[in-house]
């Protein structure tokens, strides 16, 4: 690691420590719908109109409940139907991780450049996530693709933080390196910020850890497969791992002379775009 990145990575650190990094909200409109969904008696109408104030979000949440992984017999035109196909929980995980995307924006060129290709990388593991949920587990698909939304959170304030430190912003590598040091310890801390579910909030940090042993399969499991099987075919050092080798491939019971249908996973990886 470069003297740069040392240097950064130790000021990040500290700053996390001493609770001085200003990390980025989670927008309004999320909390208003974790709000709604709080209320047992919240009806399909009242989420309706929560959402329904940002046209943008309902747009994006009837795209998916379209996708060719959730879609009907018939197509989803409002938000209402949407919703009620879906159930008030569901709905719910799945806003709050597509509205997460309004808070990737950037000044730099550079910097908007980077946080696409992470979103969109999110996105794709976020399908993948649910996708294998719903074939290979009891857990609920919609808190895993919500994972697979948040499972890079962290890099965000490094890039935020890289804006303003032109320093790191003209030197890749050492951008890189700080990104993958410190992005896990950042997203653990987000999510807490964001007063994520438990099962969640711990995700960035352990998704990368490939021999961990928990007592039964977790959503980390299912972002943890998602992210390799994504990345395989590339030159990422993730995609030189044998699949099938994973302890939570193993705990996810796929069976490695049975590979996942090709078709099903094409679906999956455009769930969410």
């Amino acid at each position: 690691m470069s003297k740069l990145a040392e240097k950064v990575q130790q000021d990040l650190v500290e700053a996390i420590d001493n609770d001085d990094l200003v990390l980025p909200t989670l927008p309004e409109v999320a909390l208003q719908i974790r709000r709604a969904a709080e209320d047992p008696d919240i009806s399909v109408t009242t989420l309706s109109k929560v959402i329904g104030r940002d046209t943008a979000l309902s747009a994006r949440l009837i795209k998916v409940v379209n996708s060719p992984l959730l879609r009907g017999a018939q197509e989803v035109t409002d938000l209402y139907t949407a919703i009620t196909r879906l159930g008030i929980n569901y709905s719910s995980n799945l806003a709050i991780g597509l509205v997460i995307e309004q808070i990737f924006h950037a000044r730099s060129d550079v910097v908007g450049q980077k946080m696409r290709d992470v979103w969109r990388k999110s996105q794709e593991i976020a399908g993948i996530s649910y996708s294998l949920c719903r074939s290979h587990t009891q857990l609920k698909p919609d808190q895993a693709a919500l994972g697979g939304l948040v499972h890079q959170i962290g890099v965000l304030p490094i890039l935020t933080y890289a804006q303003d430190h032109y320093d790191l912003l003209s030197d890749p590598v050492s951008l890189n390196h700080v990104i993958e040091r410190i992005h896990p310890l950042l997203g653990d801390k987000l999510l807490q910020v964001w007063e994520f579910p438990e099962m969640l909030v711990h995700l960035p940090g352990q998704y990368l850890d490939l021999k961990r042993q928990p007592a039964a399969v977790d959503y980390v499991d299912l972002v943890q497969v998602a992210t390799v099987h994504a990345h395989q075919g590339t030159h990422h050092p993730l995609a030189q791992i044998d699949i099938s080798s994973l302890p939570a491939f193993k705990r996810l019971g796929i069976n490695p002379n049975k590979p996942i249908p090709c078709a099903e996973l094409e679906d999956s990886r455009t769930m969410f775009y």
